[in-house]
């Protein structure tokens, strides 16, 4: 009799995690941190190819991120080319559900694989391997995006915002709030800076964001080193109201006052209202963006 755990654990390569956030209008951020890179390279070639409901997808470290509409799409599914995709995006009250399609490997990738993914609360599929079609549906908890942008923690001696903001995230990663993205923002090199005049986003998909943004202020007030450390965060589906603003901060020098001006227009709570909410701010429109980020 063959052993079917021993089979299922050399043909099947789980997804290591699985979050969706949704933004509240008819879209979903789908984030997948794979285990085998190269699989996510082939399931993102052909998933674009396939899915109607994909607006775009894109690379984030070991991450695949699918930006999808809500609804359902039969796919004509077709070996090589297009072997296998996302069939339909389901948003309930607390839950979102995720139903994937595939041909032979395809198929076993795109159920399984997933279903093992520690986010997921709950799973169902049909027969898979061989050359038979098979589809599988993945039950998410409902996440919302959650960014912490932070400047000006460290002194001209020690320290530095990129490594500090980076260990607080990972000390909170967690069910509550999985900490998936961070990039280092270049602002202008004003004559205040300590180094290198760079800030710090960090992104999270997040159940309760109150949480998140207490226990995090707490951590920064307890290992920053300046008296200027500015905290800010959004808890929009994106950031782009601060687009312009980000780019003014990497071009000049700007006021405190203009700083506390753009936060109130794009809705951004200020935590920690030090001198640091300059970059803090200008640092959100570059989450999960760590190639354009660095450039001035």
């Amino acid at each position: 009799m063959k052993d079917e755990t021993y089979a299922t654990k050399k043909w099947v390569v789980p997804y290591k995690n699985i979050v969706a956030m949704y933004d509240g209008e008819g879209y979903v951020d789908i984030v997948e941190q794979t285990n085998c890179f190269g699989g996510a390279c082939w399931a993102r070639y052909h998933y674009e190819r396939t899915s109607p409901l994909i607006v775009s997808v894109r690379n984030v470290g070991n991450t695949m991120r699918y930006l999808t509409r809500v609804g359902k799409e039969e796919l004509n599914l077709t070996p090589s080319i297009a072997a296998a995709g996302i069939e339909a995006v389901e948003v309930g009250d607390d839950t979102i559900s995720i139903t994937y399609a595939g041909l032979g490997g395809g198929g076993v990738g795109a159920t399984i694989s997933r279903a093992l993914a520690e986010d997921v609360i709950d799973y169902d599929h049909s027969e898979i391997g061989g050359s038979r079609s098979s589809k599988g549906t993945i039950v998410l908890p409902k996440r919302k995006r959650v960014l912490i942008g932070v400047d000006d923690t460290d002194t001209k001696e020690e320290g530095a915002t990129w490594s500090l903001i980076h260990n607080i995230a990972s000390d909170l990663n967690g069910k509550n709030a999985y900490y998936i993205s961070h990039a280092l923002v270049q602002l202008y090199p004003v004559p205040f800076k300590t180094q290198n005049c760079v800030s710090t986003v960090v992104e999270f998909a997040c159940l309760d964001e109150s949480k998140l943004m207490r226990d995090f202020e707490a951590l920064l007030r307890k290992y920053t080193l300046s008296e200027e450390t500015g905290m800010v965060a959004l808890t929009k589906f994106d950031a782009e109201a601060l687009r312009e603003y980000g780019k003014l901060v990497k071009s000049k020098q700007i006021s405190k006052e203009t700083a506390e001006k753009a936060a109130v227009n794009a809705e951004a709570d200020i935590l920690m209202n030090g001198r640091g909410i300059i970059g803090a701010l200008a640092s959100l429109p570059y989450f999960a963006n760590p190639m354009d980020s660095v450039i001035l």
